[in-house]
C-alpha cells in the first residue's frame, strides 16, 4: 500500500511521481472487454470501509457496481461518453442503480478519490468534473496544482484541499475499498463492472451496456 506523506511538499513530489505511471495499472494490464464469472451479490453489497454512494432507486431491478481509478483513461471515457446514457436511460427511470467504488491505481488517483469524499454531497459532481478534466491534472507536470485548481470549481479552498490530502484515516479507507475489491472479487484492472453480480471487465460502449442490462429488466 502506498504511504501517505504528511507534508504538502512531500505529497506533491509523491503524487507527481505517481502521475508518471498513471497509464500503467498497478494490478496488471488492461484487459479487453470480457464477460467473466459471477460473484456473490451479498458479499458484493456488504458494508465497505467507505459507505457506498448509490445513484438511483433502492429497489431498482439492476445493480451496477463499478470499480474505477481516477487516473484511468478508460474509466474517464466511460464516465464522459457512456455514463450519461446509463443515467438517463436506466438510473433516472428506476431501472438500475449505480455505485462507483474506489480502486486507485496510483497515489494521484487516491488523492482524487480523497478530494471527492471530502466534498460531501458533492462527491458525484466532483468525480464527474475530475473525469471530464482528467487531462488537465492527471497527465501534467504538476498534478497537485492542477487538482487544486479544478476542485476550486466545487467551492473547496486551498485550506480544505490540503487538509483533505493529509487525512490518514481517509487515505487508508480509500485503499481498503481497493484492497477488498482485489482480494474478494479479483478486480485487477479498471474499469471493472459487476451487473447483478456478473463481472464485466473493460470499458463498455452504450451497445454493450444495453446488451448486459436489457435481459435483466422485468418483462412487459
Amino acid at each position: 500500500m502506498f504511504a501517505l506523506h504528511k507534508s504538502r511538499r512531500d505529497f506533491v513530489k509523491f503524487a507527481a511521481a505517481g502521475a508518471l505511471v498513471t497509464a500503467v495499472p498497478a494490478f496488471g494490464p488492461m484487459p479487453a472487454f470480457a464477460q467473466n464469472a459471477r460473484v456473490d451479490v451479498e458479499q458484493l453489497m456488504a458494508e465497505e470501509a467507505l459507505p457506498d454512494v448509490v445513484e438511483g432507486q433502492a429497489d431498482a431491478p439492476v445493480t451496477i457496481v463499478e470499480y474505477a481509478s481516477m487516473t484511468c483513461s478508460h474509466c474517464a471515457a466511460f464516465a464522459n461518453n457512456v455514463f450519461p446514457t446509463l443515467k438517463s436511460k436506466y438510473i433516472d427511470t428506476g431501472k438500475a442503480k449505480y455505485i462507483l467504488r474506489e480502486f486507485p491505481l496510483d497515489p494521484l488517483a487516491t488523492a482524487g478519490f480523497m478530494l471527492a469524499r471530502c466534498s460531501g454531497d458533492k462527491r458525484e459532481a466532483m468525480i464527474t468534473l475530475l473525469f471530464a478534466q482528467q487531462k488537465n491534472w492527471a497527465f501534467v507536470e504538476k498534478p497537485l496544482d492542477g487538482l487544486a485548481n479544478i476542485v476550486k470549481q466545487t467551492g473547496m479552498g486551498q485550506e480544505g484541499f490540503e487538509k483533505c490530502l493529509k487525512d490518514q484515516a481517509l487515505y487508508d479507507k480509500v485503499n481498503l475499498v481497493r484492497d477488498r475489491g482485489a482480494e474478494k472479487f479479483n478486480v485487477n484492472a479498471t474499469p471493472t463492472f459487476f451487473i447483478n453480480g456478473k463481472r464485466v471487465s473493460g470499458e463498455m460502449t452504450v451497445d454493450q451496456l444495453d446488451k448486459e442490462i436489457t435481459p435483466l429488466l422485468p418483462k412487459g
